[in-house]
């Protein structure tokens, strides 16, 4: 219990430059305290309680705005970074060394019965308000982007982006990597590579036209005596 305790405040500390102690993180953090709490009412479940442990879990969403069902299993070190929003379903299993921001849904599609959440690896990390639904398994080291909408395995040490979600970067081993800022985005990357495909088909034309091809995304001296009558 000590041991999981201690990992928990660490995970703060390491993971949020806010953090300055012990005693700050404990009196202060409110994704500290719905974890603690969940690992009380994550006990009561597991010894025939559930009611009790249903009624724990729910005074601490009103406390925490952090909403983790009991019977979800979480290993040491979690940190839920702000943690408005976050809702964690029943047969979620959470890895060591895990990060969550705010709005993160571990979730199920619904139409699931027995195992219907995920599974996530150790080390994983989820940007704020992404989705990950449904009963597979996210590997080891996965960094998932911001508002990404996770609905199938992830392979370890990926980077995954966009809804629906999208492997974009799979490395070597990886861990408790943090930044939310420098992830790749296939949207713009492709915009970027039809902007230079263009240019160069215009580049051609121009050449091939002897200079008579013109830009008509400028307006013509025809254009502007319509526009003018």
């Amino acid at each position: 219990m000590f041991d999981t305790l201690r990992s928990d405040i660490q995970a703060v500390l390491s993971r949020d430059p806010a953090a300055r102690n012990a005693l700050e993180v404990i009196l202060c953090y409110p994704s500290f305290r719905a974890v603690r709490r969940h690992r009380r009412a994550h006990w009561l479940w597991l010894h025939g309680f559930k009611l009790l442990a249903r009624l724990v879990s729910q005074r601490t969403r009103k406390l925490t705005g952090i909403e983790i069902h009991p019977g979800a299993s979480i290993g040491p070190g979690l940190f839920i970074d702000h943690g408005s929003g976050v809702v964690i379903g029943e047969t979620t299993v959470i890895g060591r060394d895990v990060t969550l921001y705010q709005g993160v849904t571990l979730g199920g599609t619904g139409k699931e019965v027995g195992k219907r959440h995920p599974t996530l690896g150790d080390g994983v990390v989820v940007g704020a308000g992404a989705r990950v639904l449904g009963p597979f398994t996210v590997g080891d080291g996965v960094k998932i982007g911001a508002s990404a909408v996770v609905l199938k395995e992830v392979p370890p040490y990926s980077t995954v982006v966009g809804n629906p979600g999208r492997i974009v970067k799979q490395e070597g081993r990886r861990y408790a990597d943090l930044d939310q800022v420098h992830l790749p985005d296939p949207v713009k990357e492709r915009i970027n590579s039809l902007t230079h495909r263009i240019a160069q088909l215009e580049s051609c034309i121009h050449q091939l036209t002897g200079g008579a091809y013109y830009d008509r995304t400028e307006p013509s001296k025809e254009d502007t005596q319509h526009e003018d009558l």
